[in-house]
């Protein structure tokens, strides 16, 4: 008795199978959720991630830089790859281009 009028009163809307508006009512928060997502979360990571391969890309010789492992220094020699950083004088360290975190301004090391 029960299974029979509860199966009634669903069989309509499947049968139907519901308007073109209904679905892309229901679908309308998923697609606002993935907009907002892009402008909030994605965009901006991939902008910072484009600045920061332009910054490794125009590192020179004699740049001041700081490392992800909090080490200063002087870029003496490039690679493709790595670069060598002087930290101390007569001590040469070789380092990965994407381990820069950032480029110092001229003078900040003495």
């Amino acid at each position: 008795m029960f299974i029979s009028s509860a199966f009634a009163q669903t069989a309509p809307a499947a049968a139907g199978g519901g308007d073109l508006m209904s679905s892309l009512t229901g679908m309308l928060p998923l697609v606002l959720m993935f907009v907002v997502l892009y402008f909030v979360m994605i965009r901006p990571q991939m902008k910072r991630q484009k600045e920061h391969r332009a910054m490794i890309d125009a590192i020179a010789k004699g740049d001041e830089v700081a490392t992800a492992g909090g080490i200063i220094g002087k870029v003496t020699r490039l690679s493709e790859g790595f670069l060598h950083i002087e930290v101390a004088n007569n001590v040469e360290v070789q380092i990965q281009r994407s381990a820069v975190v950032q480029v110092l301004p001229k003078g900040t090391i003495k």
